[in-house]
């Protein structure tokens, strides 16, 4: 069992990624996923959630997120319906670059993150934590309490639909998802 002080340590050393993946499991919704990482550290430092070195720390604790999460979102469903999501906007990004093209990629954006939010909610998870945290299939298959080859279903059935979905967006949209088809690529 890890001491407080090593145990602070972890959680400050995974805290960006873990603040990612929070964020992935409430539906982008910053303040919701701040205040179930803050449940989460409560957790863990006063000893409820216990790392038992069954697997990676940070396997372990995106699985207590991923739980946590879970209950938040039933305790707060009233809440999420009535709550609009707020827009993230880069201001730097905005003021340096061509605004055509920041609106441009901003809509490239949003139409993704329209695809990936229509995958079912494990396929969901399986892309999130294998593309934006770095996770393999096995960590991946700890954190959302499935068996390895189930992990690798929803991933490979996730990305086959998110392709669909990307491809069913360029004729609504006219954007192009692979590089040589999309002339503002740089390559």
């Amino acid at each position: 069992m890890m001491e407080t002080e090593q145990l602070k340590a972890q959680l400050e050393m995974h805290h960006a990624s873990s603040f990612g993946w929070a964020m992935a499991c409430c539906g982008r919704d910053r303040s919701e996923a701040e205040e179930v990482l803050q449940i989460v550290y409560w957790k863990v430092l006063d000893g409820r959630a216990r790392f038992d070195g069954g697997a990676s720390f940070k396997t372990w604790l995106f699985a207590v997120i991923r739980k946590t999460a879970a209950d938040q979102r039933r305790k707060n469903l009233l809440r999420r319906l009535i709550t609009l999501r707020a827009s993230e906007t880069d201001s730097s990004a905005a003021q340096t670059e061509d605004p055509d093209d920041v609106i441009y990629w901003a809509e490239v954006r949003q139409v993704f993150e329209r695809a990936l939010a229509r995958l079912p909610r494990r396929q969901y998870e399986a892309l999130q934590l294998v593309f934006y945290h770095d996770l393999s299939l096995k960590e991946a298959a700890g954190v959302m309490g499935v068996s390895l080859g189930s992990a690798r279903t929803h991933y490979e059935r996730g990305k086959k639909r998110l392709r669909q979905l990307l491809k069913e967006a360029e004729a609504l949209y006219g954007t192009r998802w692979t590089g040589n088809e999309n002339p503002a690529i740089v390559q």
